[in-house]
């Protein structure tokens, strides 16, 4: 019996514009595919991450009222435990189709069940809140994620993280404890964005890929920022 064909979204995260932002694939599988095929897709996407969904049914949402996915996540070279970016294409492909009408997703995962969360988009002009209700339906999506544990690094081992960045002076370092990623504080969020990094030397650097974050600046509206650096897996830049 021939395969059916596979529906998939190329979505561009963390911006509200075309070729922007941190690409993401999202294909909608109407039945489970093997590894070797998932890996071969993502691989001729070719884009930093190719996530799969599967819509659970029956038992496998017996214990709750959500649709539930399973989700999986690849780049172009392997199999990823979670990548947030990924995450929110998915939620919004699912949000703005035709395929459900609900407030309130969960992605089964091998990181956990993932909650992704429609909310509205309230906007404030001249001092007075509104909901935005465009031609568009506008919307924002909470995500919750698992908190991850972070352990020590060796700061004799500083000098070679800081000439893979070029340079830039190091606050600190932290690692993380599961999947072995590197937490790089830098000085402020402006250097995160104009930090130019050295691939090659990242490759040698401990650990799977480098997070470079750093304060953002106060009237920026957001908290910090951060960039994801894991040439090991051929994803020079991830999110950010």
């Amino acid at each position: 019996m021939a395969k059916l064909p596979v529906k998939y979204y190329v979505v561009d995260a963390f911006s509200d514009s075309a070729f922007k932002g941190n690409p993401a694939a999202v294909c909608l599988l109407e039945e489970e595919r093997d590894e070797k095929w998932l890996q071969a897709v993502a691989a001729e996407i070719n884009i930093p991450d190719t996530c799969y969904l599967t819509r659970l049914s029956g038992s496998d949402s017996l214990d709750s009222s959500n649709p539930r996915f399973r989700l999986r996540w690849f780049t172009p070279v392997a199999e990823v435990k979670i990548c947030g970016h990924a995450t929110l294409a998915a939620a919004h492909t699912l949000f703005t189709s035709s395929l459900l009408n609900c407030d309130v997703i969960e992605f089964v995962t091998k990181s956990g069940t993932l909650t992704a969360r429609k909310v509205a988009d309230i906007q404030t002009i001249d001092g007075s809140n509104i909901q935005n209700h465009e031609s568009q339906e506008s919307f924002l999506i909470e995500l919750d994620f698992p908190t991850i544990p972070m352990i020590d690094f060796n700061s004799a081992e500083f000098s070679p993280i800081s000439k893979a960045l070029n340079g830039t002076s190091v606050i600190d370092i932290k690692r993380t404890a599961t999947e072995d990623d590197l937490i790089v504080i830098l000085s402020s969020g402006e250097t995160v964005v104009e930090l130019q990094p050295q691939f090659d030397l990242i490759s040698k650097c401990p650990g799977r890929g480098i997070i470079i974050s750093g304060p953002a600046p106060l009237d920026s509206g957001f908290d910090y920022y951060y960039q994801f650096f894991i040439p090991k897996l051929q994803v020079n830049e991830n999110e950010h």
